[in-house]
């Protein structure tokens, strides 16, 4: 079996507990959504309890409430979204029956973490954590803890290290872009955010993510400050 060895340089920006409680502002889909593939690679059905978050790992189940009228439902996360800056998740038209608000279009939610799921989607072709490694692999490590600025443009959420560590390496040299890990706990589990770059603007990191749109048509953009 082949030997590898190089050296492998990322930062982790680390945080001890990952909020399991979110709040801001629900929008669900539109009707023309209907049957159409998600992030996940599910097809989005108006009928089924499911959501879009930004980052929380696909098969994530959240309890969602309507603060203005305390109506609660539990859904799965399943695609990727919402892209309105204020807004925190998207929902299927019959979660947000349930919540009370299709007529506003817009309600403000509490989103409270129930179950962090596995991670993966229903469609391995689309699965970048499945990742083939060799019998002996060896990475060299220089670890330093950060607080970055500005902006970048995360690829994706993981759970195995080792994944992790393979398509850091590869994104670095092939992109020569900054690699930040973030550190997610989620009910005494372990995910890993693998973002690339620091950009000083939002445009630049818009830039960098439609160079990457063929590859990864899944990443989005992210605001170290407010991670």
């Amino acid at each position: 079996m082949k030997r590898l060895s190089f050296a492998f340089f990322f930062s982790i920006l680390f945080f001890a507990a990952f909020a399991q409680i979110q709040t801001g502002k629900a929008s669900f889909y539109a009707d023309k959504f209907e049957g159409s593939p998600t992030a996940s690679g599910e097809k989005y059905k108006h009928n089924k309890l499911t959501g879009a978050h930004r980052s929380l790992p696909f098969g994530t189940k959240v309890k969602v409430t309507n603060t203005a009228n305390n109506k609660s439902v539990e859904v799965i996360i399943n695609d990727r979204g919402p892209w309105v800056e204020s807004r925190i998740i998207d929902l299927s038209k019959s979660a947000a029956e349930e919540l009370g608000f299709i007529n506003q279009g817009v309600a403000e939610v509490q989103l409270e973490v129930l179950d962090p799921g596995d991670g993966k989607t229903s469609d391995p072709a689309r699965t970048i954590d499945q990742v083939t490694v060799e019998d002996k692999e060896f990475y060299e490590f220089e670890i330093t803890r950060t607080k970055p600025k500005g902006y970048g443009v995360q690829i994706g959420t993981y759970q195995e290290l080792v994944n992790l560590m393979r398509l850091s390496d590869n994104l670095k040299n092939s992109y020569k872009k900054h690699v930040t890990v973030q550190v997610k706990v989620l009910n005494g589990l372990k995910y890993y955010g693998l973002i690339l770059g620091k950009f000083p603007s939002r445009e630049k990191a818009e830039q960098f993510k439609g160079e990457l749109k063929n590859k990864f048509p899944d990443a989005f953009i992210v605001e170290y400050g407010r991670l």
